[in-house]
Order: structure tokens, then C-alpha cells, then sequence
């Protein structure tokens, strides 16, 4: 099931966009980055402005950026750790980039941090990959990026695009394991053992415990749908063998915990380059797929980003609603969306069953709207949340 989180009188403040960042704290959504589609080409967003979506009223606010500001891209892997957004990697004007920033998004200053590792060194310049978080510290996984030649001859981490080749350098698909300790501030590459999956990009990963999940992506002549775990504790990889039928072959999709032992996936494109609006649940306990039922079928998606928020709901906002076949290294999204909905995955608790229909109602409900100052504190003051700005789920 889902909802749409609009406000029914007013489009949302924030452009349309994908390859964006977006991460949760509380009940606000911070969306940062990414590009869009204008009349002329596709063009990335402002670097110095942050977007926070109230999850409650469904209200944006725009916040100015200070500090050491990265430059506008799309295409990062952003993670939200003790109370702060971390981004790494991207593609900017220059290609893809290696670089860390920081930025608290707790105390109302929004001031950015370039993050200078003490006596390592980062991995090579990439975009779309995933990433988990665990024990303070940021595991990266995959992506696709540039090398030098000397480099990836006898690396077997890495896939090389034949078609992007360079005289010094070289562009392809890794499945290289790298992680930054945001306590010592310092980037390692831990030795993996077990059966690695296959170099790709445009994969979706989350995070359940001490373990990370990857599912689907792309590589060179490929387009995957497979899983695959990595024990982010003795760095050992399995693959997932579900026990029933599996979400057909995808990338640029989302993959969201919504439980300490489910995940929710959502839309990305299909073999074919269709993008897809299908919704599906995997249980890790019994490695079993079961597809969402869903009303509204009509909301595809690729590039978009999905966060946890409560009640075991996921809020996808952004993302491509069409898409172009490629030709050569040119990828083209033809349009964008800057709609956020939620994709409901249980049902809701009493509480939030009564929130929703008296706001709903109370317009069409004259007893409701005489008694509302006799509902329990808790719920008056969701309730007031909510009809102060007109919202209905």
C-alpha cells in the first residue's frame, strides 16, 4: 500500500531530480544534490542549498549551505551517522570524484567539511555504488569510475568498459570493499573472503545488524538480480539463494530495511530499459521474496532514493519517471519527478489509525471537529501537526 504525501493544494517546494541523496533523522527527510531535465540538457543542482521535508506535514523548507561546500553532483552515496550526512564519491563537472565531506544536520548551521583522512588513502574515483553502516564506520561497495591502465591490468576487482577507454586511464565496474571509520577518520580495505559478486554499479544496498545486503546493479553486459551478504564483522561474502520466485532482473532501484529482518525494494529499470513501480518484500530470515500489493501501480521510478521512517514505512521521493536507451556513455532520463510517497509495509498501530482518520474527516465530520480538544494529548498534538498545514495522507 501507499500514500501520497503532498500537500493537495501546493506542489512540493523542492526541484525534480534524481541521482540525489536523501537520508532521515527524526521526522524530517534531508534531500541534498542530484540533477534534472531542462529544455536544453540535464543539469545539476545547487551544492550550497539542503531540502527538509517534514514527514508529519508533508512541508518543505529550503536551508542555505555554508563551509568547505562540495561541488554540485549527482550520482554520491550518502549515509546518515550520528546525526550527520556523509557523502562519497559522485559525479561532478570533472568526472567522478573520491572525495568525503561531512556535514551536521542537527544543529541548524548546515556547514559543510571536507574530510581529510589521516594516513590512508581513499579508493579510486567512482559513482552509483552502495554502502553500509555499522560499528561508526561507512562500507563501500561497487561502483563505476576511472583508474590508471597500470592499475587495472592485473587488478581482477575491476571490469574495464572497452568503450571508455583512455590512453593513461580507464573507466569500468568494481566490486571492491572499501571502509571509512568516521572515529579515526581513516579508510581501509579489508580482505574479503567467500564468493564475491560479479563487478557492477546502479546496485542497491542497505543494512540489517552486522550484515550488508546488496541486490541487482549493472556491469559490462549485464544487468543483475542477483543477492549477496557481506558479515560486516569477519568480512565474508554468501551469496542469498531465495526460496521462492524473485523481483525480475533491475537497476538504479532502492533497497530499504524496514525490520531487523525485512527489506523493501522498490522500482529502478528492468532489462529492457523500462522503468519499473513494483514493490517487493525479502524476509532474511527465511530468504523469501513476496511481492507488495500495491493500489497505484503508475508511480515508476529509477534513481530515486527510499528512507525508513516510522512505522515501518518507506518514503520515496525523486527519481526518473522515463528513460532513453543509451548510446555510448550517454545515459538519458527524459523526464523527473519531485513527488514523495510512502510505501506502507505493515499495518499501521491504533494510534496512527485514528491520527490518519480524524484528519482525514474532520472537515466532513462535525461531531469530530466538536471533540478534538478531548482526544489524548499524544494524538491532539499529531492531529493539530497536521490539519495546521492541511495534510492528508
Amino acid at each position: 500500500m501507499d500514500s501520497a504525501l503532498e500537500n493537495p493544494d501546493e506542489e512540493p517546494a523542492a526541484l525534480r531530480r534524481s541521482g540525489h541523496t536523501a537520508v532521515v533523522e527524526g521526522n524530517t527527510m534531508y534531500v541534498w544534490g542530484g540533477c534534472m531535465l531542462t529544455a536544453v540538457d540535464e543539469v545539476v543542482l545547487p551544492n550550497d542549498e539542503i531540502w527538509l521535508y517534514d514527514l508529519e506535514t508533508g512541508v518543505w523548507e529550503m536551508c542555505q549551505m555554508s563551509g568547505e561546500v562540495p561541488p554540485p553532483m549527482s550520482g554520491c552515496c550518502g549515509n546518515s551517522l550520528s546525526g550527520c550526512l556523509y557523502i562519497f564519491g559522485g559525479y561532478d563537472e570533472n568526472g567522478q570524484t573520491n572525495k568525503l565531506y561531512c556535514v551536521n544536520l542537527l544543529d541548524g548551521e548546515y556547514s559543510w567539511r571536507k574530510v581529510n583522512p589521516v594516513s590512508s588513502f581513499p579508493p579510486s574515483p567512482r559513482d552509483k555504488m552502495c554502502s553500509w553502516v555499522y560499528n561508526n564506520r561507512i562500507t563501500y561497495f561497487g561502483g563505476y569510475g576511472h583508474k590508471k591502465l597500470h592499475d587495472i591490468w592485473d587488478d581482477k576487482s575491476f571490469k574495464m568498459d572497452t568503450a571508455s577507454l583512455e590512453l593513461e586511464r580507464g573507466w569500468g565496474w568494481n566490486n571492491e570493499v572499501h571502509v571509512f571509520d568516521t572515529t579515526l577518520t581513516r579508510w581501509t580495505e579489508p580482505k574479503t573472503c567467500g564468493r564475491v559478486p560479479t563487478p557492477r554499479a546502479a546496485h542497491a544496498g542497505a543494512t540489517l545488524g552486522y550484515k550488508g545486503y546488496v541486490h541487482g546493479g549493472r556491469g559490462m553486459d549485464l544487468t543483475t538480480g542477483d543477492i549477496h551478504c557481506l558479515d560486516l564483522q569477519s568480512w565474508t561474502w554468501s551469496e542469498v539463494v531465495p526460496a521462492s520466485i524473485v523481483p525480475p532482473a533491475r537497476s538504479w532501484h532502492s533497497l530499504t530495511p524496514v525490520s531487523d529482518s525485512t527489506l523493501v525494494l522498490f522500482g529502478g529499470m528492468s532489462l529492457n530499459h523500462q522503468p519499473l513501480s513494483d514493490g517487493w518484500i525479502f524476509d532474511v530470515e527465511i530468504n523469501k521474496w513476496s511481492e507488495l500489493k500495491r493500489p497505484n501501480q503508475n508511480k515508476q521510478r529509477l534513481w530515486h532514493t527510499a528512507c525508513q521512517a516510522k512505522d515501518a514505512d518507506v518514503v520515496v521521493f525523486g527519481g526518473g519517471c522515463h528513460y532513453t536507451h543509451p548510446v555510448g556513455r550517454n545515459e538519458n532520463l527524459t523526464s523527473h519527478s519531485n513527488g514523495a510517497f510512502v510505501i506502507q509495509t505493515q499495518p499501521y498501530p491504533l494510534l496512527r489509525i485514528c491520527e490518519d482518520y480524524i484528519v482525514k474527516n474532520r472537515t466532513s465530520c462535525e461531531i469530530l471537529q466538536n471533540k478534538l480538544r478531548f482526544l489524548p494529548q499524544n494524538l491532539l498534538q499529531a492531529v493539530l501537526r497536521r490539519i495546521s498545514r492541511k495534510i492528508i495522507l
